[in-house]
């Protein structure tokens, strides 16, 4: 017994002796953009390089080292998507303690970080682009990206879910700087919008990007779950139109060691409704249509980083998607004592069914040399989408003397896409003000169409077309940084060529053509808080299969959508202005640009010639002539009091365009190509307003205009609504309950009007007013370091028109 007491003594007097020639460092971690503090960053003690000790912040961003030996010492501080803090310390017999406090700055190019959400969103303008930090105010606005999409400013999604920027559908949109084999409409419509962690618009892409893309990019940037241990988040919602839709999502996380595992998945269905009319005004015949579509879809995605040691990580994960969709469109066309006409009624009932499936793989290695941000990055990706489609056709003709007849007939649409990419990305800060980037890129795609059709009017019952293209690329930017001038310079050479193929040979087209996208940035910083940036780049957008396949996407007995295989890329020239202040509550952002572009690509509307008496009509693309385009933006962000925040945004758009359409005229019974030149302007507004009741309630009120667009071949009328929601967190902000009332007065609308090939007018509607309610959890340990990939791009037009 007196052995361990003397033994605890002499244990209890060392420790004394080393508490009393030791020393304490401690110190608070912010972000330098906002002075927010950064929780579970990495803080590092070393001696001579080698680590002694070192610990991860708290929440509030403070961390304590105790027990340090009395010394010299360096520290460094890291977390993820932040340039590293490298600084010393002095402790000594006359300062025992040291306290540092210290602002990291961002990274230019975006990591993926940490799933932590934000009560409200941000914007940021960044050397080359714009990126929204999406908060729980957007989460709330509905299930899906596609439809909290319409809350962001300057973009836009029409009434089949497509995308377009700035007025412009010619977009590419990424999800965490990928491309994805599956249409954008449909993808955006699967992913939940609490998987969401920013929204980047890359609205003038540097040279380091695929030059796909008039109006730029729009890239997801989806959370990646990187904590320790077991942890995850699930979310699920119930959203009320005509019928309840449904949608959940599950995350998973399982770190151990060097490896992390990491998979997820989610689900969406039910059925939406859609329902429209288009009346032709020189002939007193109304076409009405109700459509129906029966959605449901899967996607999971597995995979796992294993670090190798401290400067080589390799990633592995597969990405797979599943849906089937039923669509029933009834169409019902009424003949009102039309001339030289017998007919008195059409009723067609079509139905689409079938399944699509595409499954990515994607292989990844990343070294990270000895200096600061020197790293290279090697890519493999695999993509492979199945879609098969099976159609039937019920029409019904009804003549003005009660005779009628009956046609019966199925369509089979078999389609597959291959898509292989190799990258290879290299970063080299050649010291604290350059930095040299350099990459190869090569892209494959391989597609092939089937068609079948019992359409006995059909002059090819039977069709197989084929579209491939081989790209590959290499480009090299170059950047200095100073005290308030930067710069970036950059080239992509591009090898593109296209091979298309219908029913092996009966129809052909080529093309091969080597090309040079240049880029050019420069930043001027008027002081902290007030930046000016000039940048210019050449942009491309390629004819895709959906635009080039002529074959049937859709058809009623009046309107037909097919493809043009003779489509030529369009080539744009695109500079741009952008203004960005930082306010003590807030921020400011503007910009305006200027764009010249060469044989741009859209839609066009013009009569069967095929046939002529029938009053039908062919919806199809074509090449405009040389357009130019202009416009503004602006954004702001503000927190008026403590419980009340705003975040107005505008934006126009003027290109003048010029075209060919077809005009109708009733006395010779000819269509007449007609040259076009006119200015087509387009202005958006929005309007974010968050209110916090208290630490657990908030609401929030949304309002929406998209002003009239008269354009080359029709006029778009406005469309407008109002949106209300609140949200309530409880369990330590775990959990999030989110309610919302979309479009409280029933406006949102989608009419229009033309004369081109014949004056008619029509409108849409859908599901617009509806109630989302939706549920968020978390859990989660504290947070690692994994793998950052390099983002990619997509090549293709993805635009197949659509009419649903």
């Amino acid at each position: 017994m007196k052995l361990k007491f003397l033994l605890f003594a002499l244990l209890g007097v060392m420790a004394t002796a080393q508490a009393q020639n030791s020393g304490t460092v401690s110190g608070k971690i912010t972000e330098k953009s906002n002075n927010a503090p950064i929780s579970y960053a990495t803080v590092s003690i070393k001696d001579n390089g080698k680590v002694v000790s070192g610990v991860n912040t708290d929440d509030n961003g403070d961390f304590v080292i105790k027990n340090l030996a009395l010394k010299n010492y360096t520290i460094e501080i890291q977390y993820i998507g932040f340039r590293k803090y490298i600084g010393s310390v002095l402790l000594s017999d006359n300062k025992k303690e040291a306290s540092v406090k210290v602002a990291l700055e961002e990274e230019a190019t975006q990591l993926k970080g940490v799933n932590i959400v934000a009560e409200r969103s941000t914007i940021e303008q960044k050397i080359d682009r714009k990126v929204v930090n999406v908060g729980k105010d957007l989460t709330t606005a509905g299930a899906s990206a596609s439809d909290i999409m319409n809350n962001i400013p300057s973009v836009n999604v029409d009434q089949d879910g497509k995308l377009s920027l700035r007025g412009n559908d010619n977009v590419r949109v990424l999800i965490d700087g990928r491309p994805s084999n599956i249409d954008p409409a449909q993808l955006l419509k699967q992913i939940p919008s609490t998987s969401i962690k920013k929204i980047e618009l890359i609205t003038n892409p540097s040279a380091k990007y695929n030059p796909e893309g008039m109006s730029g990019i729009i890239n997801i940037i989806l959370h990646k779950n990187a904590n320790t241990g077991f942890n995850g988040t699930y979310s699920g919602g119930i959203t009320f139109g005509e019928t309840a839709k449904y949608n959940q999502s599950l995350d998973l996380n399982y770190k151990t060691g060097k490896v992390n595992f990491f998979g997820n998945a989610g689900q969406n269905f039910g059925t939406y409704f859609n329902d429209g009319h288009i009346v032709r005004l020189d002939q007193d015949i109304v076409q009405n249509l109700d459509i129906k579509n029966d959605n449901d879809s899967y996607l999971y995605k597995i995979g796992m980083d294993y670090l190798i040691d401290d400067h080589n990580t390799l990633s592995f994960y597969t990405n797979q998607n599943k849906s089937t969709g039923k669509g029933f469109v009834d169409t019902n066309i009424d003949y009102n004592n039309v001339l030289d006409s017998d007919i008195a009624n059409i009723f067609q009932k079509s139905r689409y069914w079938g399944p699509e499936t595409t499954g990515t793989y994607n292989l990844a290695y990343k070294h990270i040399f000895k200096k600061e941000g020197h790293t290279l990055d090697i890519e493999g990706n695999y993509s492979d989408t199945k879609e098969i489609q099976n159609a039937s056709f019920d029409t019904e003709i009804t003549n003005i003397d009660n005779t009628s007849n009956r046609t019966i007939y199925d369509d089979y649409i078999n389609g597959t896409r291959k898509l292989s990419t190799v990258n290879v990305d290299y970063v080299n800060p050649l010291n604290e003000k350059t930095t040299l980037e350099a990459g190869a890129e090569a892209r494959i795609t391989r597609t092939d169409n089937i068609y079948n059709t019992g359409n006995p009017l059909a002059e090819l019952p039977s069709s197989n077309y084929t579209y491939d293209t081989d790209i590959y690329s290499a480009y090299v930017t170059f950047g200095q940084k100073f005290k308030k001038f930067s710069y970036q310079l950059g080239a992509r050479f591009e090898s593109y060529k296209v091979a298309a193929n219908l029913n092996k040979g009966f129809e052909k087209f080529d093309d091969d053509y080597i090309t040079l996208y240049p880029s050019a940035y420069l930043t001027y910083n008027l002081n902290e808080k007030n930046t000016l940036q000039l940048s210019y780049s050449r942009r491309v957008d390629r004819p895709s299969l959906e635009q080039t396949k002529p074959i049937r996407e859709f058809s009623t007995p009046l309107v037909t959508s097919l493809g043009n295989p003779e489509l030529r890329p369009q080539f744009t020239n695109s500079v741009e202005v952008n203004y960005t202040k930082t306010l003590e509550k807030g921020s400011f952002t503007a910009g305006v640009f200027v764009r010249s572009i060469n044989d741009q690509i859209n839609r066009i509307l013009y009569p069967d010639d095929k046939e002529p008496n029938s009053n039908k009509q062919i919806m199809s693309f074509t090449n405009y002539d040389n357009n130019t385009a202009y416009g503004f933006e602006a954004s702001f962000n503000y927190k008026i009091t403590k419980w009340w925040d705003i975040s107005p945004s505008i934006d126009f758009s003027s290109i003048n365009q010029q075209g060919i359409v077809f005009l109708y005229d009733p006395t010779t019974k000819l269509s007449t190509p007609i040259e076009r030149k006119i200015t087509v302007a387009a202005f958006n507004g929005r309007m974010n307003s968050n209110f916090k009741a208290n630490k657990r309630l908030s609401f929030l009120l949304f309002g929406f205009y998209r002003g009239a667009v008269d354009g080359l071949q029709n006029n778009s009328h406005e469309m407008y609504k109002m949106d209300i929601g609140s949200r309530y967190t409880l369990l330590d902000n775990k959990m999030n309950i989110s309610l919302r009332f979309n479009d409280v007065f029933n406006t949102m609308k989608y009419a229009f009007d033309t004369m081109y090939p014949y004056p008619q007018a029509g409108q849409f509607s859908w599901e617009s007013q509806t109630v989302y309610l939706g549920l968020t959890y978390n859990f989660g340990g504290a947070k690692i370091k994994n793998l950052q990939r390099k983002q990619r791009e997509d090549n293709t037009n993805k635009d197949g028109g659509g009419m649903f």
